[in-house]
């Protein structure tokens, strides 16, 4: 019947004699690791960093939002912070928001 097309047989034992399937599995466990090394952990230790930050905030302090408004903490809640940019000119932020605590001074050289 198939007299110009050979018959496929199945390599059923050289197929089985393949190699280990846990052997299979390492390219896919490696990846899992180099993964987790380079992007999962250091991101989850600047969220640590950020989140302890955040949580030492004083009144007094002088702080970049993550918008670029630079100020000092007039009043701090549970969630927002009074955030002085100016003379008498004041805005409400998120806690969150604070990108970093300058040291003490430098909005007066601005």
């Amino acid at each position: 019947m198939s007299f110009l097309i050979p018959d496929a047989l199945a390599q059923g034992e050289a197929a089985a004699a393949g190699g280990d399937p846990l052997l299979a599995l390492l390219p896919l466990v490696l990846f899992a690791v180099v993964f987790y090394f380079l992007l999962i952990r250091p991101q989850a230790k600047r969220q640590k960093e950020h989140r302890k930050m955040v949580e030492s905030l004083a009144k007094g302090d002088e702080v970049v939002t993550v918008g670029g408004i630079g100020g000092r903490i007039a009043d701090l809640g549970d969630n927002f912070a009074l955030l002085e940019i100016a003379d008498g000119v004041a805005v409400k932020i998120r806690r969150a928001a604070v990108e970093s605590v300058m040291p003490k001074g430098t909005l007066k050289d601005l």
